[in-house]
């Protein structure tokens, strides 16, 4: 493996360690302090709109200027949030709507973060070693985010937000400073810039919408995310149904990592390789139905099984997505490629927290969650409708020849 992958995923380890810790503690305090669950729509809300509305420059500066370095700026501007966030909560400043102005900036920052990261990853290690070098790194950072959580509970319960903020800016602070360790060796040669932004990154549109199975596999998770997920109402959970405090919260947040980790481990050593689409599809099915019995269930241990099955589930949507993606997808078109999908699934996340929240707060938070469900196994149906050639992909080769002809 090349040099630079120790440092570079050490690196990412803290700062997904830093994320992680901070989003139950945000989480954790503003609930605490309104106890309404649309607070907790406007916690994702206030991520998800800069991020929306910077990915597209940010997809497109990450193909224009070295990744590493505008990785290291988001890293260090994303420092500076947990921060502030650490002088509004021991200074007596702890307003719901300071923090959601201080996530409004660090939503700005994960915009740019998202693109350079995942573009970064084949500009270190050679092509040959690409495929273990991304199985290596997925399974790091799930393992990161089985104990991130559990550590951010604990340390809100020992020493309040005051403690928990300050390790996360020092732990992102690392993460840019290693970064100063990784070469990047295997780059591509950047042409001349032409066009506009907008024609720039219309190319990275164009690259996934002309690929129905690429489009068909991240459209299906965003819907299932967007619609099913239940991270948002971890809180009111711990709170009102299952009686938990913040370490149960934590552990909460970690049972869909650990799902995923131990699914991670399965494919690791039994790839999927025949009737991939199917596949894809049956494992979204058994995230929303796990997601069902999480919504209706009142105890502790089996809402924990529930979300390590979500996890289970979503790790083989993620294994395929991001196999087809990485080898299909030229180094100098990565940024605006991986900002798209970005669009797609990562800021489903954050608006996936707004639906949730606002459909608790009409609805409840348990009829929310059902709700999030059932909509999970429509689209699922609906999808195979849809998209009929990833439905019938056999195995993750088959995607080659379609992959091959938009790179000339």
């Amino acid at each position: 493996m090349a040099n630079g992958f120790a440092p570079f995923v050490v690196a990412r380890m803290l700062a997904m360690f830093a994320l992680q810790m901070q989003a139950v503690v945000v989480a954790w305090q503003v609930y605490a302090l309104t106890r309404d669950p649309m607070s907790l729509a406007y916690v994702g809300l206030a991520q998800f709109l800069p991020m929306v509305v910077l990915l597209i420059p940010a997809g497109d500066l990450s193909d224009r200027m070295p990744r590493k370095l505008l990785l290291k700026i988001s890293w260090w501007v994303a420092s500076l949030c947990s921060l502030l966030l650490w002088w509004l909560s021991t200074h007596g400043h702890g307003d719901a709507h300071w923090i959601y102005a201080v996530l409004v900036l660090f939503g700005c920052s994960r915009a740019f973060m998202g693109p350079a990261t995942q573009s970064l990853l084949p500009q270190i290690v050679p092509r040959e070693q690409l495929a273990k070098a991304l199985a290596t790194n997925s399974m790091l950072m799930r393992t990161a985010a089985i104990a991130a959580p559990v550590l951010g509970g604990l340390l809100y319960a020992w020493g309040g937000a005051g403690l928990t903020y300050a390790a996360c800016g020092s732990a992102l602070a690392a993460s840019a400073l290693l970064l100063l360790a990784v070469p990047v060796r295997y780059a591509g040669i950047q042409g001349p810039v032409t066009g506009s932004l907008w024609e720039r990154f219309g190319e990275g549109i164009h690259f996934i919408r002309t690929r129905p199975i690429i489009l068909g596999t991240i459209s299906l998770d965003l819907f299932a995310v967007l619609l099913g997920g239940v991270v948002a109402l971890l809180p009111v959970y711990a709170h009102e149904v299952l009686k938990v405090g913040p370490e149960g919260l934590g552990l909460l947040r970690s049972s869909m990592a650990i799902g995923e980790v131990a699914m991670g481990l399965w494919l690791a050593t039994r790839p999927v390789q025949r009737r991939v689409g199917r596949v894809m599809f049956g494992a979204v099915a058994v995230f929303g139905l796990a997601n069902l019995v999480f919504a209706l269930s009142g105890w502790f241990w089996l809402s924990m099984a529930a979300l390590m099955v979500a996890g289970a589930a979503d790790m083989v949507s993620v294994f395929i997505r991001t196999a087809l993606l990485q080898f299909s997808t030229p180094d100098s078109m990565r940024g605006r490629v991986n900002a798209v999908n970005m669009l797609f699934i990562g800021s489903s996340n954050e608006l996936g927290e707004f639906r949730a929240g606002t459909s608790a707060a009409w609805l409840g938070a348990v009829p929310a969650a059902v709700l999030g469900g059932v909509c999970t196994l429509a689209v699922v149906g609906g999808w195979m409708r849809l998209f009929k050639p990833l439905r019938d992909v056999d195995r993750l080769e088959d995607a080659e020849p379609q992959t091959a002809g938009a790179q000339t």
